[in-house]
């Protein structure tokens, strides 16, 4: 099976830049976005016959926002964590399959001058507890833009950003907490070693074009599941945002 996950800053423009052809390219059992930015029936999205749509998107218009394009139909479909205070902005859907949960997360910033950092400890810590529930029935395959470069190699300028939003040392921590918790990050463990394999680059100073990106956006599986890894890509050559998509193939 192949997953790909992909921030499209804004599904509405995203859909202007080429984002049917990469759908049809691809054509992946799973497409999960984040930062929708908009409700379901808000724009047309014309991805064939058969193709469900799972949407969760932010009570605040035209922000944040999840949602989960597939021709599987799961077992049963959650949307947030089920905590009050995570789940008015649209970042969390759970698909339950008869072998797996997959979980689509968009992760809050931590925001310039790390102002949000304290509620953002608080998701990271109630997210994992999430994850390691659902870990107990079944495997689970996390995805998404999980906000944060978790070592030096993840990011083209460490040292200079070091404690600034997405590579504080708290939220590299968290992420430390998550992997320690039972979870493989699928690129690190096919790649461990390779540099320059960034998933976002900021609109600045030709940051693209010069590769001085970060790697934020994951799959994570179930410890169990690292024998299924075929492939863990980052689909740098797709545009239509300042991310690029990821992607992920199991043996599953």
């Amino acid at each position: 099976m192949v997953f790909i996950s992909w921030n499209v800053n804004g599904l509405r423009a995203c859909l202007k830049k080429g984002f049917t052809d990469f759908y049809q390219a691809y054509a992946p059992d799973f497409l999960c976005l984040q930062e929708t930015k908009m409700e379901q029936g808000q724009a047309d999205v014309p991805l064939g016959d058969g193709v469900l749509e799972y949407w969760n998107s932010a009570e605040k218009k035209g922000y944040s926002g999840t949602a989960v394009f597939t021709p599987h139909a799961p077992i049963d479909t959650a949307y947030g964590m089920d905590i009050d205070m995570h789940d008015h902005e649209g970042r969390l859907i759970t698909l339950e399959y008869e072998k797996f949960y997959l979980v689509c997360c968009y992760t809050p910033n931590a925001q310039d001058g790390l102002k949000r950092l304290d509620y953002r400890m608080e998701w990271e810590d109630d997210l994992r507890e999430y994850l390691m529930s659902l870990d107990r029935t079944k495997p689970v395959i996390y995805c998404g833009d999980l906000n944060v470069a978790h070592e030096e190699i993840d990011l083209k300028n460490p040292k200079a950003n070091r404690g600034n939003a997405g590579f504080s040392d708290q939220e590299r921590e968290k992420m430390t907490a998550l992997l320690s918790s039972g979870f493989t990050d699928t690129f690190r463990h096919l790649y461990p070693d390779v540099t320059g394999a960034y998933s976002w680059w900021s609109y600045r100073f030709n940051a693209r074009k010069n590769n001085a990106g970060w790697r934020i956006d994951y799959f994570i599986v179930s410890d169990r599941l690292r024998d299924k890894i075929l492939r863990a890509e980052i689909l740098s050559d797709i545009e239509g945002s300042d991310h690029c998509p990821v992607l992920l193939e199991l043996d599953i």
